[in-house]
């Protein structure tokens, strides 16, 4: 039987907005950070149980009466069982810094009955606070840290701790080029792209784009002589970076296909669209064994700084590291319509192939 996992989380700063003086003593101070009930709710739905820990330097003091805490304590803690978040217990330190007790974050004494008890897992569990303290705090109990800053919110933790996210970052290195690739499969963001070649990178963007992921790319390659080994480079370190996040595919559709005209519109032979003359079909199967097949002819040599012939050895070099079989075909009369017919094709038909569908490996034979 899997054991419980346990987010810990930090109260001022981290549920609520922490004021100037650092006491919520008073019902006017009260506010809850933004984003944070979804998160937690996230968090919830996906079997974490969720306890509490905040130093709260002297309370009980005349500094910080016991009386004036506990309002709006108690009513922060109604407003989230009332959103179905409810915390399973809640620690409080009252002690100052300089009496340097154990109970007093990053400090555990008051985690004995937490750090005593196996049943619950400390791979699975984590720790959110605001402070580098409860990132110590998170070290010293044993599990996961997660900081809220200016670059990491509510909804970013609750996307990591609960959505299993598919990550990868790849630097390839070679005496042509240096590639860096970061995705992310299970987040939507504007692509960030950056080779030196400006029509590549809005191809690059369609990808990132209509595939439905989070794309960062940047190329610094021998563009002086040609644009050859910044397409190639960055197709094999792209489709590392996809396969890498797949992992072991588990749980994925697998299979995509797309047809796109060159406004993006779903396509079929049926489909008839006035001044748009392209159709690109694309068909893909995260098999592990690359191929690829293109049936197609452009117009004319290059569109843009993009020769055209790059554009079937950037899939053919795509399929080769993210271990795909490949099938795209286009016709049209525009070389600029049919090359980015065919990268939007594809990214439709990679969103659809990297979708979750379930929790089985689509597979017989047991890999891919």
């Amino acid at each position: 039987m899997s054991r419980r996992k346990i987010l810990f989380v930090d109260r001022d700063g981290t549920l609520i907005v922490e004021p100037p003086d650092f006491q919520i003593d008073a019902y006017e101070k009260l506010a809850l950070l933004p984003g944070v009930i979804g998160a937690l709710r996230r968090c919830v739905d996906a079997g974490y149980e969720l306890v509490m820990v905040t130093n709260q330097d002297g309370l009980g003091t005349p500094g910080f009466p016991q009386d004036a805490f506990d309002g709006p304590h108690r009513l922060m803690l109604q407003l989230f069982q009332s959103q179905g978040v409810r915390f399973a217990d809640v620690l409080i330190d009252r002690s100052f810094a300089h009496e340097g007790l154990d109970t007093r974050k990053p400090g555990t004494g008051l985690m004995r009955a937490y750090l005593a008890d196996d049943g619950w897992s400390r791979a699975d569990s984590a720790m959110v606070g605001d402070r580098d303290t409860d990132i110590a705090f998170a070290a010293n109990l044993g599990v996961r840290g997660f900081k809220l800053d200016d670059d990491v919110d509510w909804n970013e933790i609750a996307h990591v701790l609960c959505a299993a996210p598919r990550r990868a970052s790849v630097e390839r290195v070679t005496r042509e080029t240096r590639v860096r690739v970061r995705v992310d499969l299970d987040r939507r963001a504007d692509p960030v792209v950056a080779t030196g070649n400006g029509f590549f990178d809005h191809m690059l963007e369609q990808l990132g784009k209509h595939g439905g992921f989070a794309l960062d790319l940047t190329c610094a390659g021998d563009t002086h002589i040609d644009e050859h080994h910044t397409v190639e480079d960055s197709a094999l370190a792209l489709g590392q970076a996809l396969r890498q996040a797949l992992g072991d595919k588990r749980g994925i559709a697998r299979y995509g296909d797309a047809a796109l005209d060159a406004n993006d519109a779903p396509a079929t032979t049926t489909i008839v669209l006035p001044m748009d003359e392209t159709l690109a079909r694309a068909a893909l199967d995260l098999s592990g064994r690359p191929w690829f097949v293109f049936d197609g002819a452009y117009p004319r040599e290059r569109v843009g700084d993009l020769a055209t012939e790059m554009v079937p050895h950037f899939f053919r070099s795509l399929c080769e590291t993210l271990g795909a079989n490949l099938h795209l075909a286009v016709r049209g009369e525009n070389a600029h319509h049919m090359v980015e017919a065919c990268f939007k094709a594809v990214a439709r038909a990679l969103r659809a192939a990297i979708a979750r569908d379930g929790t089985d490996l689509p597979s017989t034979k047991g890999a891919l």
